[in-house]
């Protein structure tokens, strides 16, 4: 799996999930520090990235674009350092792997994790 780092994020998450085996890139390597997300979004999906952010604006423009891709990783924890979360984090992306392959937003929150798959369904 390769994952693309939003620039929200410290540059130390890479070499953090390289340690798990995971591929990885943080934005200030292939784009303009303050490029749109719409940029990083289409950058992923032509690249074949899941995008690693604490920005909510992502699961905004997946529920808005009806689109299953990107897939996205969202960090809601109170500290965002992959020293405090990374385990976290990693174990949570291989345990939904499979999901996130095929098109996922998985949510990682202090006490646990929430997956959703895309495309978003209306609510009924």
């Amino acid at each position: 799996m390769k994952i693309l780092i939003d620039m929200n994020l410290s540059t130390k998450w890479s070499s953090a999930l390289q340690s798990f085996g995971l591929e990885s890139v943080h934005w200030s390597d292939v784009g303009a520090v303050n490029a749109p997300d719409v940029e990083i979004v289409d950058y992923a999906v032509a690249n074949g990235y899941t995008v690693l952010t604490q920005d909510l604006d992502f699961g905004a423009i997946l529920a808005s674009s009806n689109s299953d891709r990107p897939s996205v990783v969202q960090l809601r924890t109170d500290d965002l350092s992959p020293k405090a979360v990374g385990a976290q984090v990693i174990g949570a992306i291989l345990k939904w792997s499979s999901q996130l392959s095929s098109g996922a937003m998985l949510t990682v929150e202090n006490d646990g994790s929430r997956i959703r798959i895309l495309p978003f369904r209306p609510l009924v």
